[in-house]
């Protein structure tokens, strides 16, 4: 199957999605505009397309869910503009454009991120008059997504990372930064999708297992690109990590130990799923996670 256009067709449903709920003006309008920059900046919309990738596996109809799905996209945008603060990382580029704090001020950057964080649990909320959706699953999948968002989840990741610049690094810290930082908000994504599809307990399983291995290897991956990526390609200036004396997979495990570890990651996920069947929903989970390991952004 054609991953590529897979991802393609379902980012533009989540853009159009996205540009249309944020068309109508607000005041204040600066707000707006900080908003949009950020969440238009070029992002490949992974979190949504895994959501939507996991009910279709479970046999759920993914229009049904494409609201939900694209809120967790917000949340994830919130994370980036907060992560690029002078407090936090102090980037100067994210996605090839500067980072919204150096357009719009740091003041306004915190007030998009707050304002993007809250915004997508109302749009989750909204879901309720969807009548294809059960109120049960639906509150089930807010819960899972709040919980990956907050302080057992992205959040407490994002604090463990800042507690751990510039110490040595150490297995079990380094593996509670990747797996709360980044793969939370990747594993709830896959877990609140199948949810919404009324998946069955094993289904739910196999899910939450493939999207644990995913998680944590997209974080290696992106590791291994900061020291081996091109900045042009990942619109952000590689490096950084060494300069911040970050807790990474290289810095602990040298370069090619990350890559097999990110390899028997994704072969792990892969397993996780052996036995959903054979039709082309199941096939883009595995076709996804064999996409991870060559992404070069």
């Amino acid at each position: 199957m054609d991953i590529k256009a897979y991802l393609r067709e379902k980012k533009e449903l989540v853009d159009v999605f996205l540009k249309e709920y944020f068309a109508p003006n607000f005041v204040p309008a600066v707000l707006k505009e900080s908003i949009t920059y950020s969440l238009f900046a070029g992002g490949k919309r992974i979190r949504p397309i895994l959501c939507l990738a996991a009910c279709e596996a479970c046999d759920g109809d993914s229009e049904d869910i494409l609201p939900f799905a694209s809120s967790i996209e917000l949340i994830h945008t919130y994370s980036l503009i907060h992560d690029d603060l002078p407090a936090m990382d102090n980037d100067d580029l994210r996605r090839g454009k500067p980072t919204n704090h150096k357009v719009f001020g740091e003041g306004m950057a915190i007030l998009a991120g707050d304002g993007l964080l809250t915004e997508a649990f109302f749009i989750m909320a909204n879901s309720l008059s969807n009548k294809n959706i059960k109120n049960t699953a639906l509150i089930r999948a807010i819960k899972e997504v709040a919980f990956a968002s907050g302080i057992y989840g992205m959040a407490g990741g994002q604090a463990q990372d800042l507690l751990s610049e510039n110490s040595e690094p150490d297995k079990e810290t380094l593996f509670f930064i990747h797996k709360h930082k980044t793969g939370a908000l990747i594993s709830c994504s896959l877990r609140a999708g199948a949810m919404l599809a009324n998946c069955t307990k094993p289904a739910l399983n196999a899910i939450t297992r493939y999207g644990e291995n995913i998680g944590l290897a997209f974080q290696i991956i992106d590791d291994i690109l900061d020291i081996e990526g091109d900045t042009q390609e990942l619109g952000k200036t590689t490096g950084s990590d060494e300069r911040k004396k970050k807790m990474t997979y290289p810095a602990l495990y040298g370069i090619e130990e990350s890559k097999n570890k990110a390899k028997e990651l994704i072969s792990e996920a892969l397993f996780s799923i052996k036995d959903f069947s054979n039709k082309a929903e199941p096939l883009r989970l595995r076709e996804i996670a064999k996409y991870f390991l060559e992404r070069k952004s």
